[in-house]
C-alpha cells in the first residue's frame, strides 16, 4: 500500500522536455499525464498546461496526446505561441478547426446544463414546423397511392 500513498502526492503532470524553439518563435512542451489514460481531453490538457506553467494569454496548441498501452500514462506534445497569427501560419488549419469544434461543443453542453427545461418546451410544441412537412408528405403519399390504384383499375 506504500505505492498508493506515494501516488496521491505525485503531480499529475511530469515534464519530459521543455524547449524554447527560437527559430519558429514557439515553446515546445512534452509532458506525461499520469493516471488520466482514456479520460483526458485536449481542452482539459490545455487548461492543465496553462495552470502548470503559468502561461496566461499565450496560445497553447495540443499537437499530440499519445496513450501508452498497459499504462495509465498519456504523453502530450504542446506548442505555445505568443501570437495566434504566427501559430496559424505554422500549423495545419485542420488542427484549429478541430479545436474550434470541441470548444463549440463544450459551450453547447454548458448551455444545455444551465437551461434543460427550455429545450424540452421547444421540442414539445404542437404544430411545430418539423411536424407539418411530415403530415403533408403523408397526405401526398396517400394521393399518389390512390392515383396508382385508379390507374391499375382502368387498365
Amino acid at each position: 500500500m506504500k505505492y498508493e500513498e506515494d501516488f496521491r502526492y505525485m503531480s499529475l503532470i511530469q515534464t519530459v522536455s521543455d524547449v524554447n524553439n527560437t527559430f519558429l518563435s514557439r515553446r515546445e512542451i512534452t509532458c506525461n499525464f499520469t493516471g488520466l489514460a482514456g479520460k483526458l481531453k485536449k481542452l482539459e490538457a490545455i487548461d492543465m498546461i496553462n495552470k502548470e506553467f503559468s502561461l496566461g494569454e499565450k496560445v497553447i496548441i495540443p499537437i499530440r496526446l499519445k496513450n501508452h498501452s498497459g499504462k495509465s500514462i498519456i504523453t502530450g506534445t504542446f506548442f505555445v505561441y505568443d501570437d495566434e497569427g504566427l501559430a496559424k501560419k505554422h500549423i495545419n488549419p485542420t488542427i484549429f478547426s478541430r479545436l474550434e469544434k470541441s470548444k463549440a461543443k463544450k459551450v453547447e453542453a454548458e448551455k444545455a446544463e444551465e437551461t434543460p427545461g427550455e429545450e424540452i418546451d421547444t421540442k414539445s410544441e404542437v404544430g411545430s414546423p418539423a411536424e407539418k412537412p411530415a403530415e403533408e408528405t403523408e397526405a401526398k403519399s396517400e394521393e399518389t397511392i390512390g392515383k396508382k390504384s385508379q390507374e391499375e383499375k382502368s387498365e
